[in-house]
């Protein structure tokens, strides 16, 4: 059995899980300090686009942005000699925007479930929106964000329709785990394709087990 589709996968998925929890738990933060009842709607919306999405569709809007025929690939490639399109970085790129959605999603509702007449206090005492953030938000939320960055992390490890339209099926490259699923089946290699999916199942999991933990010790830290 070829390992590299399950070394590309956890490889793909840890970077991505890196840029996505801190991003979205930024991404959330900000939102939920906003004022503007109307522009969080709208920013909600836009950062959960990508969940209700077709994968293909999202992955066709990275292409749209990433092609070497488009302005940002060109510039990479020109300026840079970096050309994402059938490369690992596509794979990481897809795994960060289709797995975004659910760590916003979930920060957003760690930092909901906060006191809000804690924030209110620590304002009062003179700290500032960074101060309040690190002294205050982040370690109350952080079980949520925690459960958040899991299922985020296994979102980014099962992802297949962007990958597929922005980084290809590159034996040994850009084939991820449920590239190799797909490509064994196509191949009528349905052993194969069994091992993988029982990796891919146990990893799963694995990754919801310890959602749940990160889940109860949240709501606990909360009653």
């Amino acid at each position: 059995m070829d390992l590299s589709p399950i070394l590309i996968s956890f490889k793909t998925a840890t970077i991505a899980i890196i840029v996505t929890f801190f991003s979205g738990t930024l991404a959330a933060y900000l939102v939920f300090r906003l004022k503007n009842r109307g522009l969080r709607i709208l920013l909600n919306s836009l950062f959960t686009l990508p969940l209700v999405l077709p994968p293909t569709v999202f992955g066709f809007f990275l292409l749209d942005i990433f092609g070497v025929q488009q302005p940002v690939g060109k510039f990479l490639l020109d300026f840079f000699a970096v050309k994402v399109v059938f490369s690992w970085t596509a794979t990481v790129i897809a795994a960060v925007a289709v797995s975004f959605p659910l760590m916003y999603r979930s920060a957003i509702s760690a930092f909901e479930q906060i006191d809000p007449d804690l924030l209110a206090a620590a304002q009062t005492l003179g700290f500032s929106e960074i101060k309040v953030f690190f002294k205050i938000a982040f370690p109350l939320a952080i079980n949520g964000l925690l459960a958040g960055g899991v299922l985020a992390f296994a979102r980014g490890l099962g992802e297949f329709g962007a990958t597929t339209m922005l980084a290809g099926n590159i034996a040994g490259k850009t084939r991820t785990l449920p590239l190799a699923i797909y490509s064994a089946v196509a191949a009528g290699d349905w052993e194969l394709a069994q091992k993988y999916v029982t990796i891919i199942v146990f990893i799963c999991l694995l990754i919801l087990l310890l959602t749940e933990i990160f889940s109860s010790n949240s709501r606990r830290s909360h009653t």
